[in-house]
């Protein structure tokens, strides 16, 4: 499909306005992030690939460390620094 627009001034850039099937056709939405391929021929517009959805993990940071107590992280098998590590 062909559609023609018109470059205008946009403050001290030259802007093209999305619109209609332009829009529609590759569902471009305000936000969509696009990749642009320059030539001397022109610019071909193209939707970047989406990032991966970020996957839910099935357990809550709260949920892992419900009932944890310094024994059983074993805490109290921390070394404690000496003096000369501590810089004193």
């Amino acid at each position: 499909m062909r559609v023609e627009g018109e470059i205008k001034r946009w403050g001290n850039s030259l802007a093209l306005r999305i619109s209609g099937a332009m829009a529609e056709i590759p569902q471009f939405k305000a936000g969509s992030k696009i990749a642009v391929d320059v030539t001397e021929d022109g610019l071909v517009i193209k939707k970047v690939e989406q990032q991966k959805k970020k996957f839910k993990l099935p357990y809550t940071e709260e949920s892992l460390l419900a009932g944890m107590t310094p024994e059983k992280a074993h805490a109290d098998e921390l070394a404690t620094p000496t003096s000369s590590e501590l810089g004193l």
